[in-house]
């Protein structure tokens, strides 16, 4: 090469070292690896729901359908007796009392809402007894609807009553296991399920559908879930309506409530 060709060449090299490629730099003699993916973004935090509202812890009461129930909600003494005026403006729905020394406290409420009772909404009446029980004994007959309370000497206390719908009845021997004073009530679950808008439970009232009284039958110590209790819908007596449950008026349940005792005999027929 001669002298003038080299010194060309060297000055066409110096020239391209001015424009040299970093140190980091990559020289791929194939197709270059696609970019890495950008990093994911952790997913926001979902928002926690709010917690359930605990339910109280309740007895497991009773299994009667509804009826006529307002504002069951509310718990107050909405439901008024039919014949019974409202209470004076400014007056105490119900006042607050001891309960009856016979009265389950679990079961009861300590008010007392027996001046709003119409006491003469009643089929008490004295008849011979068909019943053949001995005296202190109380004889439901599904069939006829009533109710029987037999005094002894050959007579009996009769109450009309309503009884269970069809697939609901329950017939046997029991006693009266306990009784209550105003009752509260907390439906099972079951019942939940068919009337998803019921409260989880309410305090003993006017509205409520176990009434004025209840009292449960039990089998030995084992409580059969079926009880003799007031009712809120008074024109249900003399019906098959309830849930296998045995419902007198108020003025009626009050009235058999103070002649048995824990222990009755109580026969479903």
């Amino acid at each position: 090469m001669s002298r003038s060709k080299l010194l060309q060449s060297l000055l066409i090299l110096a020239g391209l070292g001015a424009f040299a490629a970093p140190a980091n730099a990559q020289f791929f003699f194939f197709d270059p690896p696609p970019p890495a993916p950008e990093p994911r973004m952790a997913p926001e935090p979902r928002m926690a729901p709010p917690p359930r509202r605990q339910p109280r812890v309740v007895r497991r009461d009773d299994d009667d359908d509804p009826g006529v129930v307002v504002d069951l909600q509310s718990g107050g003494a909405i439901y008024r007796e039919p014949g019974v005026d409202a209470p004076q403006r400014g007056a105490r729905g119900a006042n607050y009392a001891a309960l009856p020394p016979d009265a389950d406290p679990n079961y009861s409420t300590p008010v007392d809402f027996d001046g709003q009772v119409n006491f003469k909404l009643t089929t008490q009446k004295t008849v011979s007894d068909p019943t053949g029980e001995a005296a202190g004994t109380v004889t439901v007959n599904t069939r006829q609807r009533k109710l029987y309370y037999s005094l002894g000497g050959g007579q009996a206390v009769q109450y009309s009553i309503a009884v269970g719908k069809a697939g609901f009845a329950w017939k046997g021997a029991a006693t009266i296991g306990r009784k209550a004073f105003w009752p509260g009530w907390t439906p099972p679950k079951e019942m939940l399920q068919r009337h998803p808008d019921l409260p989880e439970h309410m305090e003993g009232a006017l509205n409520n559908p176990l009434g004025a009284r209840a009292l449960y039958l039990f089998q030995g110590k084992t409580d059969t879930l079926f009880r003799i209790h007031g009712t809120n819908e008074p024109k249900s007596i003399g019906t098959a309506s309830s849930s296998g449950c045995i419902r007198m008026h108020n003025a009626d349940v009050i009235d058999l409530y103070g002649r048995v005792a824990a222990g009755t005999k109580v026969v479903v027929m």
